[in-house]
C-alpha cells in the first residue's frame, strides 16, 4: 500500500511565475494576482481537491542578470510585478478550514525581531496553518535595494542564517511560558509577567534584548520549509528543516539527495521521519493521454523561450546574453543558486551551452512537465515516492486556475482509489497534518530554547 502524498500548489503573487510566457494564455488569469476575489477562490479550488496547502515563492529584487538589465524580464513578467504574498494569507484563511501556506521571506533582508511577530501573527489568524520556506536570497538587485553594495557569498549567507534562526527560536520557544496566558477576567490578568522572558541574543550579526510581543500561537514557530540542494544547504536543512523541497533531476539523483539529507538529519539527532521531501513537478493532466497531449501542445504556443532565460540567468547567476548558441559557458564562482548550476552541469555536462540550455527549456522554464492522463500521472507520483522516497510534491502552475482543477477532477480521484491519497483532511494545525503534533519536536534544535514545563512534554 502507497503512502499518502502531499501536495502544495507552487505559485507566486505574480504575473509568470515559473513557465514563462503562459500568463498569455486567452484562459489564464494569472494577471488578475492583484485581486483578492481571484486567491480566495483559488484557496476554495485547493481545499476542494484536498490540497495540504499552497506554497508561495517571492523574490525582492529583479531579474537583471541577463544583458545587465531588468528590460527584458519587465517586458516579459519574469517575476515582476512582484506584490507581498504574505498580505494573501489572512484572507485566504477565512474562505477555508484546513489549507495551509507556506510563504518565502528571505531571511538576510528580513529584520528578526519583527519577522517573528510577523509569523506568529499569521499562525495566529490561520489558527496554525502557517509555514516559512527559509530563504538566503540569491539576487545581488536584491541586496542593493536595501542599500547595501551586493549579496554575501553562499556560504556565509547561510553561517548568518544559523545565527538567525537561532534569534527566532528563542523569541517563538522562549519568551513566553506556555501558561503564561491567564486570561483572568476576575482578577484582571490577562498574562503572567513571571512567565514572560526578555531574551538576550548578542551575536555576530545581531543584538536583540526584548521580549517576543505575540503570546504563543498555535504552532509557536511556524513549519520550516527550506530548498537548499548545495552541500551547505543540506547541512543547514538537515538541523533545522522540517520540509525540504528538491528540483525534478533524474530519480537516482533525487534519491541520493533524499538519502543524504535525511542521513544528516539523523546525525544531528533527528529521526529521518523528521524532514519531508516535497519535489517540484508540472502536471498537465486530462481525460486521455491524447487530451492531455493535446493541451500541452496549445500551452507550448504561448511558452516563452526569451524569458525563461531571463529567469535562469538570475537562478544560475550567468549572463546568457554574452554567449554565442555554442560557446561553452564558463560557471565560474557562481553566488546565486549553487545547486541549479550543479543540476544543470549534470543534466547538460560539464561543456554546456547556451543552445544545450535551451534544449531543456520546453515550456518556459528548465522542469520538464509530467503530460498523461490521469493514470498517468498517478503512476509517475506514485513510482517517485517509492522509488526516490520523496513524500509529496509542489505542483507549479501552468495555465491557472484550470491546472489545478485539471488535476483534482482526474488525478486526485485516481491517487484516492490506490490508497496514495487522503479522502479527508486530518484536523489540527498544519504540523499536526504533516508529523501528528502541533509544535517542533523536542529533537529539534529549537527544543533547547524553551522553558520547561515538567507537567508536559515540550513538542509532542
Amino acid at each position: 500500500m502507497p503512502k499518502h502524498l502531499h501536495l502544495n500548489a507552487f505559485d507566486m503573487n505574480c504575473v509568470g511565475h515559473i513557465q514563462q510566457g503562459l500568463w498569455a494564455h486567452p484562459r489564464d488569469q494569472s494577471s488578475r494576482y492583484k485581486e483578492l476575489a481571484y486567491w480566495t477562490a483559488y484557496a476554495k479550488t485547493l481545499e476542494k481537491g484536498l490540497f495540504d496547502g499552497i506554497f508561495f515563492a517571492d523574490v525582492a529584487g529583479v531579474y537583471d542578470v541577463y544583458g545587465g538589465s531588468p528590460d527584458a524580464a519587465i517586458e516579459h513578467a519574469v517575476q515582476v510585478p512582484v506584490n507581498d504574498p504574505t498580505l494573501l494569507i489572512p484572507a485566504m484563511a477565512a474562505v477555508t478550514t484546513h489549507l495551509s501556506f507556506g510563504v518565502t521571506s528571505n531571511l538576510t533582508l528580513e529584520q528578526p525581531y519583527l519577522f517573528a511577530r510577523r509569523m506568529s501573527t499569521l499562525d495566529h489568524l490561520t489558527n496554525g496553518r502557517i509555514g516559512w520556506n527559509i530563504v538566503t536570497g540569491y539576487l545581488d538587485s536584491a541586496s542593493r535595494a536595501i542599500g547595501l553594495t551586493g549579496q554575501m557569498a553562499h556560504d556565509d549567507r547561510y553561517d548568518l542564517a544559523d545565527e538567525y534562526m537561532e534569534l527566532v527560536y528563542k523569541l517563538w520557544e522562549g519568551s513566553w511560558e506556555d501558561h503564561a496566558v491567564l486570561a483572568d477576567t476576575t482578577a484582571r490578568r490577562y498574562a503572567d509577567a513571571s512567565k514572560v522572558h526578555v531574551i538576550h541574543h548578542h551575536g555576530k550579526q545581531y543584538r536583540v534584548d526584548a521580549m517576543h510581543l505575540c503570546e504563543p500561537s498555535p504552532q509557536r514557530t511556524p513549519v520550516l520549509y527550506q530548498a537548499g540542494a548545495s552541500t551547505r544547504g543540506k547541512q543547514f536543512a538537515s538541523t533545522h528543516a522540517e520540509c525540504v523541497f528538491l528540483n525534478g533531476q533524474a530519480k537516482p539523483a533525487v534519491k541520493a539527495l533524499v538519502d543524504d539529507i535525511r542521513a544528516r538529519a539523523v546525525a544531528s539527532g533527528r529521526s529521518a521521519d523528521d524532514v519531508k521531501i516535497f519535489l517540484g513537478q508540472t502536471v498537465i493532466t486530462g481525460r486521455t493521454d491524447a487530451d492531455a497531449q493535446e493541451k500541452y501542445a496549445e500551452y507550448q504556443r504561448y511558452a516563452s523561450s526569451d524569458a525563461a532565460l531571463v529567469h535562469a540567468a538570475a537562478s544560475l547567476g550567468i549572463d546568457f546574453a554574452r554567449y554565442d548558441p555554442d560557446e561553452p559557458i564558463d560557471t565560474g564562482k557562481s553566488q546565486a543558486i549553487v545547486s541549479n548550476v550543479e543540476a544543470m552541469t549534470r543534466a547538460a555536462g560539464p561543456q554546456w551551452t547556451r543552445r544545450k540550455l535551451l534544449e531543456q527549456i520546453v515550456l518556459g522554464s528548465r522542469q520538464a512537465p509530467l503530460v498523461g492522463s490521469a493514470e498517468h500521472v498517478a503512476d509517475t507520483l506514485i513510482a517517485w515516492s517509492d522509488e526516490a522516497g520523496v513524500d509529496g510534491f509542489n505542483l507549479s502552475r501552468t495555465v491557472a486556475p484550470e491546472c489545478f482543477e485539471d488535476f483534482i477532477a482526474h488525478v486526485v480521484p485516481v491517487l484516492q482509489e490506490r490508497g496514495a491519497y487522503k479522502h479527508a483532511y486530518r484536523d489540527g494545525t498544519l504540523r499536526d497534518k504533516l508529523f501528528g503534533h502541533p509544535r517542533l519536536p523536542s529533537t529539534h534544535t529549537a527544543a533547547q530554547y524553551r522553558h520547561i514545563d515538567p507537567s508536559r512534554r515540550s513538542g509532542e
